[in-house]
């Protein structure tokens, strides 16, 4: 279906060039004045200057062209220039029923079908999730499965931190703690055991104790880095070690990336791009583009018109050893082999720019990418307390991201039981339904380069601008929707009829916008936009709702006309909640 937008602008083209206006002129965009119009062209303003006349005289021309379509109910030329625009209800209505007729609600899937990688996620093996990798998580998400919903082929990578240091340290940690195991006897020439020799536990109580003693012994330090560059050489025992720690931390981060309805297509990490970094360095080299400086191995990143200087981007430290953006240059190299992506997104700490405008010059500036794939850094802002600080624990600490989840459906928990509208045998679950919505929509909402304070009970409140309350709304349709079937016998099907009340109106205004914004959300890379959307329609919903009695409705026809219309907006809220990684229960 083609957008309201678009269909406003086909209708008021033909006007302009009947004046002899060039018809490029027209740009229709929702009003920002509800309380005048519903829609808004400026074109007459851009098109003033060019045929030397005043934007109100042009306006008023175009105007006296359009007044008898049927699309509108009101076209008017206001000063200095616009033209505002009311939708005809009866054309308004059959948009809607057209729209509630199609899988994806009217959505205009893209036309050229991509392959798209998003880059999100990025836990390191053998730590717990904390809340410092919420945002990445649920923002790469949300934007894996608009992208789907648009049509394209859109891949999820974690990309673990699986190969640099903390995996020599959990090493000659675990030497120091147990010796005898078979991993440091040089003579041990038997199979290793199938059996790690530790727990997710305790293998997240070895890496910070070898962290911390690796800043005070420096000894111990150098024997992490020699067992790093061992194991990446390829060191049997080490690679044997290595496997048991993939094997009990990929375990315990499914498990924890799951609570947050989060999901990857590869489990990729550091390590899968290991075999691709003596490739890369040769290109580099081989094209003229990689040179020694102070020992290091750099490639310059300088572009003619940069508002700023940027350093070379190193990617051979004079020791030899690989760097981060070596290991995500050679990841990109696996990635054009293996998927020929159209396009790149990271989702990514805001305070790792730097690092990713370098990797992305490199990728391009060599040819691993072509210049004009677009490659997306979506840089995220922090998550702060209410002291303005980054979130931490009450002691200080950085919070583990299954306490954060367990804390707020406990309190969820506490206040959908003092309401008492929630059957026993489901409250567990609709506390888990509610506290996930609470904690994505807290952030989603915010767009996603800003910082943002973390308010547990603003986010689990089941009223103003919040998941919870967007819940409440739909759950209010779905128990609308069950009394109505009672009430039947059944549930009738009506078309959705023109509004016969402003609220009704303003509810069908708000539905009509749903392909646009979906559309705006992928190409901004914007969930904001779909929770901002979703405060509209249920907002636009409660209006609705206080206003029309639905189930009193007497005209049994009109009353089935609003079943469409209230169904068709659960259908659009929940495929909104879903966009976002997020359900609603069956009741609160």
């Amino acid at each position: 279906m083609k957008r309201i937008v678009d269909l406003i602008a086909e209708e008021l083209e033909p006007a302009f060039a009947a004046r002899g206006y060039d018809p490029g002129y027209v740009r229709v965009t929702l009003s920002n004045r509800p309380d005048l119009c519903e829609y808004q062209c400026n074109g007459a303003m851009a098109a003033a200057r060019a045929y030397r006349k005043k934007p109100i005289e042009i306006a008023g021309e175009v105007v006296e062209e359009a007044k008898d379509s049927p699309l509108f109910s009101r076209i008017e030329a206001v000063m200095p220039g616009f033209i505002n625009v009311s939708l005809n209800p009866e054309f308004l209505a059959r948009y809607l029923q057209e729209m509630a007729a199609e899988e994806k609600l009217g959505l205009k899937e893209a036309e050229k079908k991509e392959t798209i990688i998003v880059d999100y996620g990025g836990a390191n093996v053998a730590k717990p999730l904390h809340v410092g990798h919420l945002r990445s998580a649920v923002i790469g998400e949300s934007i894996k499965r608009i992208g789907r919903y648009m049509g394209h082929h859109v891949i999820g990578d974690v990309h673990l931190g699986d190969w640099g240091l903390q995996m020599g340290l959990i090493i000659e940690e675990l030497r120091d703690r147990q010796p005898d195991l078979p991993y440091f006897d040089e003579s041990y020439e038997g199979e290793y055991p199938a059996e790690a020799p530790f727990t997710i536990s305790q293998l997240e109580e070895i890496y910070p104790a070898a962290s911390a003693k690796a800043k005070t012994d420096e000894a111990f330090r150098e024997r992490a880095h020699q067992a790093t560059l061992r194991l990446q050489n390829g060191y049997a025992p080490f690679r044997a070690i290595w496997k048991h720690i993939m094997a009990v931390s990929l375990q315990d981060l499914k498990r924890n990336y799951a609570n947050l309805n989060v999901s990857f297509d590869l489990w990729k990490g550091e390590s899968d791009a290991d075999p691709y970094i003596p490739g890369l360095i040769q290109r580099l080299v081989d094209q003229g583009l990689a040179y020694e400086s102070e020992g290091a191995l750099v490639v310059d990143i300088a572009k003619e018109g940069d508002a700023k200087e940027y350093p070379p981007c190193i990617v051979r430290k004079s020791d030899g050893a690989a760097l981060y953006a070596t290991s995500d240059l050679a990841t990109i190299v696996e990635r054009e082999q293996d998927f020929h992506p159209d396009r790149y997104i990271y989702v990514v700490d805001k305070r790792q720019e730097l690092h990713f405008i370098q990797v992305f010059r490199v990728a391009k500036k060599s040819g691993i990418v072509a210049e004009e794939t677009p490659m997306i850094f979506l840089g995220f802002g922090t998550m702060n307390g209410k002291d303005g600080g980054p979130f931490k624990t009450r002691d200080g600490g950085v919070m583990r991201l299954e306490h954060l989840i367990r804390d707020i459906n406990e309190a969820v928990y506490e206040k959908i039981r003092e309401k008492q509208k929630v059957p026993e045998e489901e409250m567990e679950q609709t506390a888990r339904i509610i506290g996930l919505a609470a904690l994505k929509y807290g952030d989603l909402s915010n767009q996603a380069t800003k910082d943002y304070v973390f308010d547990v009970d603003r986010f689990i409140s089941f009223e103003g601008n919040t998941g919870p309350h967007i819940q409440y709304m739909i759950v209010r349709i779905k128990s609308i929707l069950e009394k109505y079937r009672d009430l039947r016998g059944g549930e009738e099907t009506a078309p959705i009829r023109p509004a016969a009340t402003g609220t009704e109106k303003k509810l069908q205004l708000s539905l009509c916008r749903f392909g646009e914004v979906v559309e705006t959300a992928f190409y901004e890379t914007a969930p904001h936009r779909i929770c901002q959307y979703m405060a509209e329609v249920s907002d636009a919903f409660n209006d609705f709702y206080q206003e029309n009695k639905i189930l009193a409705e007497e005209d049994e026809g009109r009353q089935a006309a609003l079943i469409s219309l209230i169904t068709l907006t659960r259908r659009v809220l929940d495929t909104c909640m879903d966009l976002l990684g997020m359900e609603s229960p069956e009741h609160m």
